[in-house]
């Protein structure tokens, strides 16, 4: 953190190069396993996913199953997709997810939150690109709870006059 300038005297300081100033920030490190994989946390709505990746052929496998088999809509798979390729990765990690709770659209997002933020754990040189397209930040959006005295969360029972 930069010291705090309180007084002329100081910014002069600053300004002549006598003060200190403060660090450069050390660039980030790797985390990996003794396996030579990086795990993540990734969460959507109330889907949780927990994400493994590793140097490979690019092949997703999500409990268990293939991607093209668990996430069978393309859309879906094109959200799998999407950190490998803003990365510029594509191809170049095998992925291996469990993912519980929620529908598929949450747990898809989930996956896509976790293998982006194992990205840039494993290399932290990705974490730009990952930050700039949005991916690393947690999607807070959840479903409203359901209101006593109302059908829905907000939508009121129908009135009738007669």
């Amino acid at each position: 953190m930069a010291t705090e300038i309180k007084s002329l005297d100081q910014l002069s300081e600053v300004a002549e190069g006598t003060a200190p100033v403060a660090e450069v920030e050390t660039p980030r490190e790797p985390v990996r396993d003794a396996l030579g994989r990086a795990y993540a946390t990734g969460k959507r709505k109330d889907a949780v996913a927990r994400v493994w990746i590793r140097p490979g052929s690019g092949k997703v496998t999500v409990n268990g199953k293939e991607m093209a088999v668990y996430f069978a809509r393309p859309v879906l798979q094109m959200i799998l997709r999407q950190p490998f390729t803003v990365a510029g990765v594509s191809g170049q990690f095998d992925v291996n997810a469990t993912v519980a709770g929620g529908g598929l659209s949450g747990q898809a997002g989930a996956v896509k939150h976790g293998i982006s933020k194992a990205l840039q754990l494993y290399d932290p040189t990705l974490r730009g690109a990952l930050k700039a397209a949005g991916f690393l930040t947690r999607d807070s959006r959840v479903v409203e709870r359901k209101k006593y005295g109302r059908r829905k969360a907000r939508r009121s029972f129908q009135f009738s006059k007669r």
